[in-house]
């Protein structure tokens, strides 16, 4: 309770300071809070210190040196948390990191900083509480594995919402699993529900480095979906739908005019649908309390079907990929065509958990639990 009033309070005298830059996610605190002060609370200590830290800051190196350590002493905070409290709660993370973020834009350290070096700073925060500086295979395991989760979203609907691809990248991150006399390491990262990001490639930029040198052996993207587990096997290119991201913004065209996302201020290339390349038949032997769903369904400009191969969408225009017109699909989409682009052949593609309502911890418990079984049983096909 003491932690709860403390962080209560640590908001509001954030929020006496606030500017007129605060982004759409940092302007839901105050709702959040009283949601779910619980959850508010959860890193309240560090992010406390993190502030009075960075008000007496006197200079760019103390603040890139502070940013540095403490994103990724969140990040680690956070899988210790989870881990060692078994919550399956992602949110704790979500809101830390916007709580810290919220602090370097509304107060000032001690001395000018531009809006150049405020920006680097708030990307160093964002990369390493999201694992993004951590990705290193350490084990010494037969097989290595990348694991990509998302933030919660759609938060001006539940603003408690909970994301089962966050909690199973948090539990999983550097853990090490073992099947029939075979181990794989697992590293896992958070992305963030964003048009902007993903037009200015953050995807490409986190997997590329590994296709180049195609030195891991799976990479995996998961995101919550529908009533059971689909593996995304026809990835469009297109967005369209009309649900805004996590900064409100609606840029995912219709189902009639489907948009073509952006890399670098210029249109996304490649053709208009991809294919996985997943060890399905493995990964459906995998028990637990859901199907594992190998998804053909697609749509295009002319019709929803279940195309047999990638041959029969050679001339359509995509509307929804199997995974969808959201960014679920996007990143599945993203990650594919970067493979084939630059020649890798490590198996690649994405895992639509079965959504949850708000925030569910037993049935998240049971998803990563069947995700983990899924990854186990893959591994003789790898």
């Amino acid at each position: 309770m003491i932690k709860q009033v403390f962080a209560a309070s640590f908001i509001l005298f954030a929020g006496s300071a606030l500017s007129n830059n605060l982004t759409v996610e940092e302007q839901r605190i105050a709702a959040a809070t009283h949601a779910m002060p619980q959850v508010l609370s959860a890193f309240a200590d560090e992010v406390s210190q993190f502030q009075q830290q960075w008000q007496k800051l006197n200079s760019y190196k103390q603040a890139n040196d502070l940013v540095a350590n403490y994103a990724s002493q969140l990040w680690f905070n956070a899988k210790q948390r989870i881990a060692s409290t078994k919550n399956y709660d992602d949110r704790e993370l979500y809101w830390a990191r916007l709580l810290s973020t919220k602090i370097m834009r509304a107060t000032k350290p001690q001395f000018a900083l531009s809006a150049a070096q405020l920006g680097s700073l708030l990307s160093q925060l964002e990369q390493g509480s999201r694992g993004h500086r951590d990705l290193s295979f350490t084990q010494g395991s037969t097989k290595k594995i990348i694991l990509t989760g998302f933030d919660p979203f759609l938060l001006d609907k539940n603003i408690n919402q909970s994301n089962p691809s966050g909690v199973a990248a948090l539990l999983l991150d550097g853990q090490v699993i073992n099947y029939q006399g075979i181990s794989a390491e697992i590293n896992t990262v958070m992305v963030p529900v964003r048009y902007a990001d993903f037009d200015q490639g953050i995807i490409e930029a986190l997997l590329a480095p590994y296709y180049a040198l195609n030195n891991v052996d799976m990479i995996v993207t998961v995101s919550m979906g529908r009533k059971h587990f689909d593996l995304e096997r026809f990835p469009g290119k297109r967005r369209s739908v009309t649900a805004p991201d996590n900064a409100n913004i609606v840029y995912g065209g219709t189902q009639t005019a489907p948009l073509i996302p952006q890399l670098n201020s210029q249109p996304l290339p490649g053709d208009e649908f991809v294919q996985f390349s997943l060890p399905v038949a493995n990964m459906q032997q995998a028990q637990g309390p859901y199907k594992v769903i190998d998804n053909h369904e697609v749509t295009t400009l002319e019709k929803t079907y279940l195309p047999a191969t990638l041959a029969e969408l050679k001339n359509s225009i995509a509307v929804n990929g199997s995974g969808g017109g959201y960014l679920s699909n996007e990143i599945s989409y993203r990650s594919i065509r970067l493979r084939n682009q630059l020649n890798s052949t490590i198996p690649t593609g994405h895992i639509h958990t079965p959504r949850i309502q708000q925030f569910e911890p037993a049935i998240e418990a049971k998803i990563v639990k069947q995700i983990t079984a899924i990854l186990e049983h893959s591994l003789t096909a790898l």
